[in-house]
């Protein structure tokens, strides 16, 4: 009977902490000495602020309506002005429907020496073009240079009509698949990016589809630094006039129409580093191509990406209850990383968030919580909390121990 009560009473403790806000883990777990130090928070996500928020150099002035740059490693966005202002994204939507290939490719959906019919649509297409022409061979391969490179409206129609057999309904496929990628604030309409009303984006969810064609697609990321392609006896450059002005940057797509202004989407690799900028509504190529360096320039000497903890390096030591152990060990299976104002990493602390109490069994692997990088008692960054160390339940001696000290507390 004892035993029964105190199991219950133990189980409405945990029930009615589970509903409260989480407990932080800094008054039952240590960090290392040379790692930030680990402090209380109440439940609930936090949004992250911009990096630039905690430093002491202001943002730069930039000719642009909306720009924004992240860091591509950790994802935190270093600086932004209207980052989620609906703006069109006139050809930087060929990023989407490039993307969709790549993935195409990767399924084997399609090959790239595959021959792809040319549409009278396609062929016809306004604006800027690959100049393919219909009963002309022309290959996957061919295509996807055509877009990256030459910005070829009439190549992204083909592309389309390939991987979905119309424009339209590849246009859906297009946002859905920004739906999942997280871009919660993108409409496509078309492949290439012409004026449409409802064909509409904001340059957050631009960073967001710039690093994950990145993260995603690695060996075919290269078609971006490409500098020039032939097609049909026509020699044309690529349009991105970074790839000859700073030797880090290989990629990525440049915009243009009258209601978007000048747009590009910019990124550059200087060591272990890499920044993706996003700007949209610039004056003129000169402006969007100057503007976009100054933002990469700048992420780069004034902020610094830093490892507070290996893989599955303990970030934190944890009371369990009912377990064959007293301590968890806390952390991450991932490289815990974190983008700061340069010579601020002493700075950060981390704030956990996890359930009080914690009970066995535990597996290795199992998020039990959450971690938020902060400085100056700002949010930086979010990542999972996870069981480094197996934590077995322990035997009914050991549990009912446990039960009873709940019950005590």
């Amino acid at each position: 009977m004892v035993s029964r009560f105190v199991r219950q009473c133990a189980s409405l403790v945990c029930s009615a902490v589970l509903l409260a806000p989480l407990s932080a883990i800094g008054q039952d777990s240590t960090a290392s000495s040379a790692a930030p130090s680990v402090m209380s928070a109440p439940r609930g996500p936090a949004a992250m602020v911009d990096v630039s928020a905690v430093s002491s150099i202001a943002k730069p002035v930039i000719a642009g309506r909306a720009w924004i740059t992240v860091d591509a490693v950790t994802g935190q966005t270093i600086a932004s002005h209207n980052p989620d202002q609906q703006v069109e994204p006139a050809s930087l939507t060929k990023i989407m429907t490039v993307y969709l290939a790549f993935e195409a490719l990767k399924e084997q959906r399609i090959t790239l020496d595959q021959q792809v019919p040319v549409s009278e649509k396609a062929w016809r297409t306004p604006g800027s073009r690959m100049f393919i022409e219909p009963r002309k061979p022309v290959t996957v391969d061919e295509l996807i240079k055509g877009i990256v490179v030459q910005s070829g409206n009439d190549a992204s129609v083909a592309m389309a009509e390939l991987l979905a057999g119309t424009e339209e309904a590849f246009a859906q496929q297009m946002t859905q698949k920004a739906v999942e990628l997280g871009m919660t604030d993108t409409t496509f309409k078309n492949s290439n990016g012409l004026p449409d009303p409802d064909h509409m984006t904001t340059v957050q969810d631009l960073a967001v589809l710039a690093k994950r064609m990145i993260a995603d697609h690695p060996d075919r990321y290269e078609t971006y630094s490409i500098k020039e392609f032939t097609y049909n006896d026509i020699k044309q450059n690529n349009r991105n006039r970074l790839l000859w002005a700073d030797p880090s940057v290989d990629g990525m797509k440049t915009g243009h129409t009258e209601a978007a202004g000048y747009c590009l989407i910019s990124t550059a690799q200087r060591g272990d580093r890499r920044v993706i900028s996003v700007l949209v509504g610039a004056e003129s190529v000169a402006t969007r191509t100057e503007e976009s360096l100054k933002l990469l320039n700048w992420s780069f000497q004034n902020f610094d990406t830093v490892k507070l903890f290996e893989a599955n390096k303990p970030a934190i030591e944890a009371r369990v209850w009912e377990g064959t152990t007293e301590i968890a060990n806390l952390g991450s299976v991932d490289p815990i990383l974190v983008t700061v104002p340069r010579g601020k990493t002493g700075d950060v602390r981390v704030v956990a968030q996890r359930p009080d109490p914690l009970l066995a069994p535990l597996s290795q692997g199992q998020q039990v919580g959450e971690m938020t990088l902060t400085l100056d008692s700002q949010p930086l960054r979010s990542l999972p909390l996870n069981v480094l160390t197996a934590v077995e339940r322990a035997g009914f001696f050991g549990r009912a121990l446990d039960q009873f000290k709940l019950w005590l507390q």
